[in-house]
Formats: C-alpha cells, structure tokens, sequence
C-alpha cells in the first residue's frame, strides 16, 4: 500500500485557515492500493486517516436497452454503507459522485454502453465523500478509463469560532457550524461539484475554496506518486 504523510502548509489540528492570517491544517495521512479485486475491470482501496472505502469499477460493458444512452455511455454510482441498506444520505453522495464523473470521463467514446462505479464503506472516521471521490478517481484510473482529467475530493469544516479546518474526523464534523466537500479537477483546479452542510457566509465559501484548491495539489501529487512508483515497477 502506497503511503502519503499528512500533508499541508504547517500546523495541525485547530489551526485557523491561512486564509484569516494562520497556517492550514495539515490532511490526514493518506494511502492508496490498486488491483485488490480480480472481478472488476479496475479496482482501488483508498485511505484517509481512519476512514476506509474500497472503489470498484465495471465496464464498459452492455447496458439495459431503458438505461442505454444512444451518444454516451451510461454511468452509474452506488455507494454501500458499512452495515445495513443505503439510506437517503448515501444517495445524495451517489449524485455527487456521479456528477463528478460524468465530468471527467469520456463517456462520448464509449455509447451505448455501461459503466459501474460501486463504493463499499470499510470505516468511516470523517470526511467520508471526499474519500469515496479519491476511492472512484483511483478506480477509474486502474480501469484504464479515458479521462480529460482526475480529480480528487477535499472536505473542510467552519467551526463555532469561524476557524476553517481541512479534513475532519467524524467528532470534529458533529461540532462543526458547517461541512462543505468539494471535488475538483487536475488541470485548471477547478470546482467540478459540492455538496454542504451548515451555515456559512459568501466570504467563508470562498476562502474554503481556496484552500481546498491549494490542498488538492497535494493528492494530486500523491496520485503522480502512486502511478510513477506503480509502472515504474512493472518496467524493472
């Protein structure tokens, strides 16, 4: 398993953002790896902190003749809970999900076809949606995908006393004024989706944006890492 320190601009947990004069936190250690499942067309298992998904990814392949789309392939995202059915939460993260890759990956190369993305919960610790955005990013690389970019997927947190803190666990986010996740892209670092919970004000949203765009070149980075070091091996 691939293995990343935790990464940031200086301090760790309770610091203000750079943004309001202080130093950003720093992002859980992260670790990342490929081809667990032998099923799947492409597979990941991707860790931030404590907080665990395993992302699988089926296709192209055929579709139901109602789902199939006559210029695209059809893409579809289920997200499975450690224990028990889905539940509302779950689907709305499906949604932001499939958003996202429907962003990023080429569908028009592929119509009238299928593609799977299944994420299994192993533990989640905080920041769950932006792990299962790095879970299916990863995936979809080991399925050999074509894509006009990756992404990765950044949470912050507002806190009672206004502080903006990347990366929460799960205590930190049940105290938090407001959670916001945002997915973003490799190439422009552009905001591709985001999903909030809380209040917070037009000033605190752009400063999280900014400091979620300056974190997401850290996972970027561990990305060119982890495929540097993958096909390096295969090349020895």
């Amino acid at each position: 398993c691939f293995t990343q320190g935790g990464a940031g601009v200086g301090g760790k947990h309770k610091m203000a953002a750079a943004a309001a004069g202080g130093e950003m936190q720093l992002l859980r250690p992260f670790c990342c790896e490929h081809g667990l499942l032998s099923r799947p067309d492409g597979s990941a298992c991707f860790t931030q902190g404590d907080t665990t998904v395993l992302a699988a990814v089926y296709g192209p392949a055929e579709v139901k003749v109602s789902k199939e789309i006559f210029d695209k392939a059809t893409l579809d995202v289920l997200l499975k809970p450690k224990v028990g059915l889905p539940s509302v939460a779950e689907k709305s993260k499906e949604q932001m999900i499939r958003n996202t890759c429907e962003a990023t990956v080429l569908t028009a190369l592929h119509p009238r076809s299928s593609i799977t993305v299944v994420l299994q919960v192993i533990h989640d610790s905080g920041s769950l949606l932006s792990c299962c955005l790095n879970a299916a990013c990863m995936a979809l690389m080991d399925a050999g995908l074509p894509m006009k970019s990756v992404f990765c997927g950044i949470t912050c947190m507002i806190d009672s006393d206004r502080n903006i803190l990347l990366d929460p666990t799960t205590t930190m986010e049940k105290d938090a004024a407001a959670v916001l996740t945002f997915s973003i892209d490799s190439v422009e670092k552009e905001l591709l989706t985001l999903s909030t919970k809380g209040s917070y004000s037009v000033e605190e949203l752009q400063q999280c944006v900014a400091i979620c765009q300056k974190a997401a070149e850290k996972i970027f980075q561990f990305y060119r890492d982890l495929v540097g070091r993958r096909y390096s091996k295969l090349n020895e």
